[in-house]
Order: structure tokens, then sequence, then C-alpha cells
């Protein structure tokens, strides 16, 4: 039987398309392709997830909400170590890619928490919306984060035997203290975000069994 969406539900899924199109589209423009494998692709699936689970049916805010904000508190943190060692300019070696460390904060510590913010509020009263921002989150850094782990397995594209931080211009902007942390190179299996990355992929992942085993549950 062929589901009828209210009309903010369709308003919903409007928005949530049109995200998924642009972000990684401003993404590549702005810094590459990373971005639109890493968050086109979290958006993708994201999308898939929610339209068969909350956009149908929005989850109770006392499951929902409580993985949603343990998952961004861990995301938080994560930001931190990110910032501190340096992973906006360790991508932009990694990948040739100008990602400078004032749109890593802009976008990541200081956006972000506005919208997660109201991402809650959302969840609290049911919003459809809302659930798309959580699914893409669940999925994001719920699970995406595991690429921290390959990061210092992938050879730079800028001087990858050299260990010394390098400060270069790519696409017209200056890139300072790139550093290099190549296993090949430094020996050392690290990656800026590593250590902190498991803190939202558990509530993350967790979330998505819960959701799923829920909606299945409400279809039997």
């Amino acid at each position: 039987m062929k589901t009828k969406f209210s009309i903010s539900q369709k308003l919903s899924l409007i928005i949530a398309d049109v995200f998924t199109v642009v972000a990684p589209v401003m993404g590549y423009l702005a810094i590459g392709l990373p971005p639109v494998i890493i968050v086109g692709g979290s958006a993708l699936i994201g999308l898939v997830c929610w339209y068969f689970t909350y956009l149908q049916k929005p989850v109770d805010p006392k499951i929902i909400l409580p993985l949603f904000l343990l998952t961004v508190a861990g995301l938080q943190i994560h930001i931190i170590e990110e910032y501190l060692t340096g992973f906006a300019p360790a991508m932009s070696r990694l990948f040739g890619i100008p990602w400078t460390e004032k749109s890593f904060l802009m976008v990541f510590a200081l956006v972000g928490p506005a919208i997660y913010t109201l991402t809650a509020l959302g969840l609290y009263h049911r919003v459809p919306i809302a659930g798309f921002v959580a699914w893409f989150i669940f999925i994001g850094p719920g699970v995406a984060e595991f690429t921290h782990f390959i990061f210092p397995l992938i050879k730079p594209e800028l001087n990858a035997r050299a260990l010394n931080p390098l400060s270069a211009t790519i696409d017209g902007k200056l890139i300072a203290n790139m550093r290099n942390y190549y296993l090949g190179a430094t020996g050392t299996y690290y990656f800026p975000g590593m250590w902190t990355a498991i803190l939202p992929m558990i509530p993350g992942i967790y979330a998505i069994y819960r959701l799923f085993k829920l909606n299945r549950l409400e279809r039997v």
C-alpha cells in the first residue's frame, strides 16, 4: 500500500533531498572530492534509512533523543582531538585539498553545535526533518569515523616522505602546518582524531541497530 505523507513529511523529504545533493557539491567546490565521498555517502545512506523508518513513523523521543545526544557529545570530544592535532591541514596534505583550520572550526565547532541543538529540539517534538539529521549523524560520525584508522595507511599527495610540517598554497589558499601522519614515513600508526573516533561510533552504531530493530518490530 502506498504511503500517504503529510505536508510536513513531504516538506522534510524535499529538504533532505536537497541537502543530500547540495552539501556534497558545495563540499567539492570548497575542498575537493573527499567531502563528496564522506558527506555525500553518509547523507545518501542516511536519507534511505530515514525514509523507511523515522519519516513514516517518528520515533519516541525517549528512545532516539538520548542516542543522538550521546553521539554528538562523543563527536564534539572527538573534534577537540582533531583540532589539537591538526586534522584539517593533515587532510590537506593527504589529499592535496585546500582545507583550512578556519573552515574546519566554522563547520564543526560553530555551525555544527547549533544544528545539533535544533535537531534535539526537533526530535523531542517529532519533527520529521530532525530524524533525517539524526540519521545523518548516526551514519557519518556513527560509522564513517572508521576512516580515521585507514588514513595513516594512505600515501599523502604532498611530500609523502618528508616528516616536517608543510605550508603551501593549494587552489589559491595558504594551508599552514600540514603535518605528515603517513605510517610509511613516520613509523607511527596515528592520524588526527583516531583515538577518540570510537566515542561517537559506539552510540551511533547502537542507534542504527536500535532504530532498525524498533522499525522491524512495529511492522510485525
